[in-house]
């Protein structure tokens, strides 16, 4: 009987020592404790608008909706892209086989995008159609998919890339920069001079031959051509601000007429700006005077500009030594004047002399 009870004893505390019973108690023990936050998932349509928004296959542009610029994009580029980028919906999982429509619906319910029309329904004098890629836009009724004549603005905000980042804390150190330009050393001041001269060179003479090409083709050819279309456009995105190929002509084409009427104030006005162009003469002034205000910035210095003003400033007299005692003041005066002055006598005599100077009396035998 003993034996069986110390058998009985020597297995429990095996029982207790073993690693399964570990286990079984720290699990216990941490099932009572609080249980962990688990990171809330995406969801697969956030990560899929965000997917097809940064895609450079989808054609988009910007607008104005209720005096909000927004990114849109078409119903019909939607299905197409869809249909050309079937791996896009790899991401939505369990529902990358949804049609294209039911798609575009859950993304609509999701909010993620809103279904919006043209502010402007009527065609504008002069053209055959309405326009491809409104400037304005407002919210459509009826928040249904659709690939006829339908646009799309995304509603959540896009992440900004990392240069978007690096360029919003390069801008401060910049305008830094400018200000601290008189202190640069005058090489660098040669370079920053040139580069920003070149700069608006290039800009003006993108400008005027852009210019130029679309006069001559307007009136040889009736075309409106406009090469990097965008170039002036207030909103438009880096891409698209550089893009050389020009639009294509919607717009009727223009009168003989109207062309003639063009094409013989180009010739008069070509014609006054020879007739007044400025001579020789009038050229070495002008690059003597644009000579002389570039010299002055570069050699501009907050030396040079502390020392001028030191120059300009009065000289102070110490006012210890100005205000003197009545006394001696007038000790001084009378030392002053009686060192020089002169007895009744040598004034007379003094007088007398003058008088003889001045006045000659007639000598004998001349003719009175």
């Amino acid at each position: 009987m003993k034996k069986s009870g110390g058998a009985a004893a020597a297995e429990k505390k095996r029982v207790r020592r073993s690693p399964g019973a570990l286990q079984s108690i720290s699990r216990d023990s941490n099932s009572d404790g609080p249980p962990k936050k688990q990171a809330p998932k995406k969801d697969v349509f956030q990560l899929f608008a965000e997917k097809v928004r940064d895609h450079k296959g989808l054609e988009s542009r910007w607008a104005v909706l209720q005096e909000t610029r927004v990114e849109y994009f078409r119903g019909k580029d939607f299905v197409s892209f869809l249909k050309n980028n079937a791996e896009v919906k790899e991401i939505l999982g369990s529902d990358k086989n949804l049609e294209i429509e039911d798609i575009g619906n859950d993304l609509l319910r999701k909010n993620l995008i809103v279904r919006c029309d043209r502010v402007v329904k009527t065609v504008r004098p002069g053209k055959k159609k309405l326009s491809t890629w409104p400037a304005h836009l407002e919210i459509f009724p009826e928040q249904v998919f659709s690939d006829n004549d339908a646009f799309f603005a995304w509603a959540f905000v896009k992440r900004h890339p990392l240069w978007q980042t690096l360029l919003s804390f390069f801008w401060p150190v910049l305008t830094l920069a400018i200000c601290l330009f008189p202190v640069y050393p005058h090489q660098v001041k040669l370079l920053i001079l040139y580069s920003c001269a070149g700069i608006l060179l290039l800009i003006l003479s993108l400008l005027f031959v852009r210019a130029a090409m679309f006069g001559v083709l307007y009136i040889i050819l009736g075309k409106r051509v406009w090469f990097f279309p965008n170039i002036l456009a207030e909103e438009a995105t880096l891409r698209e601000l550089f893009r050389f190929c020009p639009k294509k002509d919607e717009e009727e084409r223009p009168k003989w007429t109207t062309r003639l009427f063009y094409a013989i104030v180009a010739v008069l006005v070509i014609l006054l700006l020879r007739h007044h162009a400025p001579d020789e003469a009038a050229r070495a002034r002008y690059q003597k005077r644009v000579s002389n205000i570039i010299d002055d910035v570069l050699e501009w210095s907050p030396k040079l500009a502390l020392s001028g003003m030191m120059e300009k400033q009065p000289t102070v007299v110490n006012a210890t030594e100005s205000n003197c005692s009545s006394a001696d003041c007038a000790n001084a005066g009378s030392d002053v004047g009686g060192a020089n002055a002169e007895t009744p006598a040598e004034k007379h005599v003094e007088e007398v002399g003058d008088v003889e100077e001045t006045v000659q009396f007639p000598q004998h035998g001349d003719d009175i």
